[in-house]
């Protein structure tokens, strides 16, 4: 079995819709380990994906999760104030309901603790985004019809205005 990164997506995203806490899958020497809910193992502990030694290629786990990283500006953010709202999952975010509507949400919008500011398409299914916390859209961090990644912001929300 060769492991690839739109298995790994694929894997994280059934495995974030479940009530599954650790997942194994080994074929040969390939090994995948998925644990949800606990921290990165530290240093010594169980890789969470393994590879043959023979792989010189970076680890696809290291590669996924800096692929969710933006350079620096959700600390800047969050120094001034500013919450994030973050994918719960890998998918594929859309700003509004269908391609012919209005978006959710737009930049200076007030939002109140529920509503729906996205939708995130994983495995042809369709996940609304409630947010999690009111205030004022101050600004959009994807790209409409891109995949967004586990932890990823998506928008930026000041909650004192």
């Amino acid at each position: 079995m060769k492991i690839d990164f739109d298995q790994i997506r694929e894997l994280l995203a059934v495995v974030s819709q479940t009530d599954i806490s650790e997942l194994t899958i080994e074929s040969g020497e390939e090994k995948i380990t998925v644990k949800k809910g606990s921290p990165a193992p530290a240093p010594g502990g169980q890789a969470l994906l393994e590879l043959p030694a023979q792989a010189a290629a970076p680890s696809p786990a290291a590669a996924l999760a800096e692929a969710g990283k933006p350079a620096g500006e959700p600390e800047a953010a969050q120094r001034n104030g500013l919450v994030p709202i973050t994918s719960p999952m890998v998918g594929t975010f859309y700003r509004s309901p269908s391609p012919s509507a209005a978006p959710f949400v737009e930049v200076g919008d007030h939002i109140t603790v529920g509503q729906t500011v996205c939708i995130i398409e994983a495995m042809k299914l369709m996940n609304d985004l409630p947010a999690e916390v009111a205030g004022r859209i101050a600004r959009v961090c994807a790209e409409n019809g891109t995949t967004v990644e586990y932890g990823q912001p998506l928008f930026m929300v000041d909650p004192n205005s």
